[in-house]
């Protein structure tokens, strides 16, 4: 049996929605191990305060890993 936890990470990418999803994807498996799955919560375009470009596409993922398992889990080892 495992158990699994989720984290929501926020990611901004200067090119596409699909750009920051990777961006956020990919800083997840850094720091988490076993990241199963992800789900967008939200997007937003950041826009330009003086005229109204896009300047970023934002993504808020909730991310879904299994937690590890023996002596090694409780120790933070």
């Amino acid at each position: 049996m495992s158990v699994a936890s989720t984290t929501e990470i926020t990611a901004l990418s200067p090119e596409s929605f699909d750009a920051a999803v990777n961006e956020g994807l990919n800083r997840a498996k850094q720091s988490l191990r076993r990241v199963r799955e992800a789900w967008i919560k939200d997007q937003a375009i950041v826009l330009d305060e003086e005229d109204g470009s896009i300047t970023g596409y934002q993504v808020r993922l909730s991310v879904s890993f299994v937690l590890e398992e023996g002596p090694e889990a409780t120790t933070g080892a």
